[in-house]
């Protein structure tokens, strides 16, 4: 005698659920409905983790509507060394060009934040790590000086793995050229305002990421030069626990805040009032 009997109408029905329905949080692991997380802003209801943006959503959150003109958009990397590593570096930028919808991993340009003329330059972490090369660099020369030349405000928002090894040293001196548009920048006493965002590691961090009259970090960023493995292996120690958040940082001085995405705009339109006035 047969104790279960399968039902064939039953098991033959199966739900189909759309692929990109859910999202797993980086941070608490929970699985969270993607549709919740948009409408949050791209940040976690649980944890207040926030998930990395595009520079498009990024500038979407940070310009007054309409007010942002992009420069330098015709600028796009070349492979000056021929370089292969496991793929072509030209390949890599043809994928990283479809993969984020965008020619570079910066994209800089004037805007309004509240009413206030700003100059914007917003990497890309889609954009092969948001990693630093010769374009990257030169547009944030562009801006830089573009903010020299009017005396504007300059707002940076990194994330970003670094230096783009597939163009060598040409990309390390992207480090030099940065910092030395900051150093002529701030002749002008307007004020540069550094954003970290998750992840903001090697090159960028030890360039024009960290030199901002203020530096913000969004809540639960990874911040530093070298991974904590490649510090670890290195100093032959164990690292405290929540080295390198932007928690961490702030504890021990290395940046002024901590700001929610949600009030990053107000935030930084603030801070523009009080070091610049209404210019």
């Amino acid at each position: 005698m047969a104790w279960f009997k399968k039902d064939k109408d039953i098991t033959s029905k199966r739900v189909n659920v759309p692929e990109g329905l859910w999202v797993k949080c980086n941070s608490c692991k929970e699985i969270i409905y993607r549709q919740e997380v948009d409408k949050n802003l791209k940040i976690c209801p649980k944890c207040n983790y926030h998930f990395r943006i595009s520079a498009n959503e990024r500038i979407t959150l940070l310009a007054d509507e309409g007010s942002f003109v992009e420069i330098g958009i015709d600028l796009a990397s070349v492979d000056p060394l021929n370089f292969k590593d496991q793929k072509l570096y030209k390949d890599r930028l043809k994928d990283a060009r479809e993969k984020s919808n965008t020619n570079e991993a910066a994209t800089a340009g004037p805007a309004l934040i509240n009413g206030h003329p700003a100059i914007l330059v917003v990497l890309d972490f889609s954009f092969m790590g948001g990693s630093m090369g010769s374009v990257v660099g030169e547009k944030f020369i562009m801006a830089a000086e573009k903010a020299t030349k009017e005396k504007l405000p300059l707002i940076s928002i990194a994330s970003s793995g670094g230096a783009r090894m597939q163009e060598g040293i040409i990309s390390l001196m992207q480090m030099a050229k940065t910092s030395a548009a900051i150093s002529r920048f701030k002749k002008t006493k307007m004020p540069y305002i550094s954003v970290l965002c998750d992840p903001t590691f090697g090159g960028v961090s030890a360039s024009f990421a960290m030199l901002g009259d203020m530096i913000i970090a969004e809540p639960k960023s990874l911040i530093g030069f070298a991974g904590p493995r490649v510090i670890e292996q290195t100093i032959k120690q164990q690292l405290p626990d929540g080295f390198q958040t932007a928690e961490f940082l702030l504890q021990h001085g290395m940046i002024d805040m901590i700001v929610n995405r949600k009030e990053l705009k107000q935030t930084i339109a603030n801070l523009i009032s009080l070091t610049a006035g209404n210019k």
